[in-house]
């Protein structure tokens, strides 16, 4: 009976997670660059668990230990460019990232729907000013140029940096922050500047997030996340009542 009370508990926890991960994404549709994620379970269509041993291994009830076995991998397969007319849109076409600098911290983002602050700094709004090889771009004008390379010039064709554009080795040590933020740790951001780099002024990626799949997914995962919680409801009457017979002897 305690099987099956774990069981349906940690398939709500799945489809929850799986859920939130659902809302995030569809929350982010519009935002330029965004990569959506998935949760991967080894677990759900077998039984939800796992039986492990080791020490990473969650003590479950008296059984014996159990985990539930889940991740959530970022998806980066590329999306479509579209165009805006607007000089601080900018998009990267192929693999790479722009690098932001925040605070004390640098990340990545595929979000290329910049401005210029109040200091004539190239920004994205909410992060932090972009970098470029000689640090962060200061344009102090709305008129400038980039070449396909990255190199910006002001309006007399001044040269004024080159966006730093980084290629990591492994995506999968990119580290997931919101809005399509990542990052890495100073010592991998080092010598990841990518090589063949295209970068499009006046353009914006769009996020690669498919809205029908979306809420497709959202909607069954909904349903089972119910259909878990319905079971739970009924184990636990089923144990309430195996209670009230055996008090009964």
């Amino acid at each position: 009976m305690l099987n099956g009370f774990f069981t349906a508990a940690s398939g709500m926890f799945m489809q929850q997670r799986t859920l939130n991960v659902l809302s995030n994404n569809i929350a982010n549709a519009k935002t330029p660059g965004f990569r959506s994620k998935r949760v991967v379970s080894t677990t759900f269509e077998q039984a939800l668990l796992m039986r492990q041993e080791g020490n990473n291994s969650v003590q479950i009830g008296a059984g014996a230990p159990i985990r539930i076995v889940d991740s959530v991998p970022t998806q980066f397969d590329p999306s479509f460019l579209q165009e805006t007319g607007r000089p601080f849109d900018m998009a990267i076409e192929g693999d790479g990232f722009f690098t932001i600098q925040g605070g004390e911290q640098q990340y990545l983002t595929r979000n290329g729907n910049f401005d210029i602050d109040e200091e004539g700094y190239l920004v994205l709004r909410g992060q932090g000013r972009v970098l470029g090889e000689d640090g962060a771009i200061q344009l102090n004008t709305s008129s400038f140029s980039v070449d396909e390379d990255g190199t910006v010039y002001d309006a007399d064709g001044r040269r004024i940096d080159r966006l730093l554009v980084v290629q990591p080795e492994d995506y999968n040590a990119l580290q997931s922050y919101e809005n399509g933020m990542y990052g890495l740790d100073g010592a991998q951001m080092e010598n990841m500047q990518a090589g063949n780099v295209r970068v499009a002024q006046g353009v914006l990626e769009q996020s690669n997030i498919d809205m029908n799949r979306e809420m497709s997914m959202a909607m069954e995962v909904q349903r089972t996340f119910q259909s878990c919680s319905k079971a739970l409801t009924t184990i636990d009457q089923l144990n309430q009542k195996t209670v009230n017979e055996l008090g009964r002897l």
